[in-house]
């Protein structure tokens, strides 16, 4: 019963992340229908940003308090992100938009090489250590279950950013831009909508939750390099596609399913395969379920909410 528990405490907190970045996948499918590939390198753009900020803050106030560190580093990571998340819309997917589908998606996965290439000419090939500003020290809440301070800090933000999305979408003139702008591009430019505006600010949005996904994935493993954002990435494309993609809630449930179905399957692959294989396989799940739902359910666990478009 311990390693079961334990299994949901550390799949909950990965499938935080996995919902954050998911979350950026989804807005913008729902409103463009494209899959930007390039979305899982803002985590690695938001992370290495955030590292080289504690860099400075450290050499020029050492006295600082970690919260006060980790919270300034957080706000010049988003920034960064979200400028380089409306770059990419205006320059690189904007003129695309009327293009043949494989164009913009083919232009996705160069930006994403792109990132990656500009992150390692800037920061190096070498993994960094990501400084451990809330504490890392196990507390044990129940006998034999173990959980850290940052585990609580990346459940408890990450709940709150979901809900602060919803509310945003569901409640508010801009989200109701948003949903009028995923229908259908025409009528909403013929009832006022600034389509152009809404999809850049659906990108800069995505780029924000990424930035802090980043910060958050970064913090829990103790490092961050220039590659760390596409296996992240492309397991919050599998959660978007499993929970449904296009759809908000979606994308929520499917980071958190994934993260504990990849928790569950570290926890008990030796143990199922007799020693064949170990918890470093963790990753075959993901591409496990991604196939199964293309197969069986294609629309996803709560199906996709945008309309097909020709």
């Amino acid at each position: 019963m311990e390693i079961f528990l334990q299994q949901i405490v550390n799949g909950l907190v990965v499938g935080s992340v996995y919902a954050l970045v998911a979350l950026g996948y989804t807005m913008v499918y729902g409103i463009l229908g494209l899959i930007n590939f390039a979305h899982g390198d803002l985590v690695m753009v938001g992370a290495l940003t955030a590292l080289q900020t504690m860099m400075f803050l450290m050499g020029v106030a050492p006295g600082m308090s970690p919260i006060a560190m980790l919270t300034l580093s957080l706000l010049v990571a988003i920034p960064v992100c979200m400028l380089l998340a409306f770059t990419m819309e205006r320059l690189a997917y904007r003129p695309l938009r009327n293009a043949p589908r494989l164009a913009p998606l083919i232009t996705a996965i160069g930006v994403s090489f792109l990132l990656q290439t500009l992150a390692m000419i800037i920061w190096g090939r070498n993994y960094h250590t990501f400084p451990q500003l809330i504490s890392t020290t196990p507390i044990q809440p129940i006998e034999g279950v173990f959980i850290t301070p940052i585990q609580i800090t990346i459940i408890i933000v990450s709940a709150l950013m979901m809900a602060g999305l919803i509310l945003l979408v569901t409640k508010t003139k801009l989200g109701r831009a948003m949903r009028a702008t995923a229908e259908n591009h025409r009528v909403a430019a013929l009832m006022g909508v600034d389509t152009n505006m809404i999809i850049a600010l659906t990108f800069v949005l995505g780029a924000a939750l990424a930035a802090v996904a980043g910060v958050m994935f970064a913090s829990n493993y103790g490092i961050a390099h220039y590659g760390m954002g596409f296996m992240p990435g492309l397991k919050a494309f599998t959660a978007a596609v499993l929970g449904g993609i296009g759809n908000l809630g979606g994308a929520m449930l499917g980071g958190i399913v994934l993260g504990l179905v990849e928790s569950f399957g570290a926890g008990y692959i030796e143990q199922a395969t007799f020693g064949f294989l170990n918890s470093s396989y963790q990753d075959i799940f993901a591409f496990i379920i991604l196939g199964l739902v293309l197969i069986f359910k294609p629309t996803g666990l709560l199906g996709e909410r945008v309309s097909d478009r020709a």
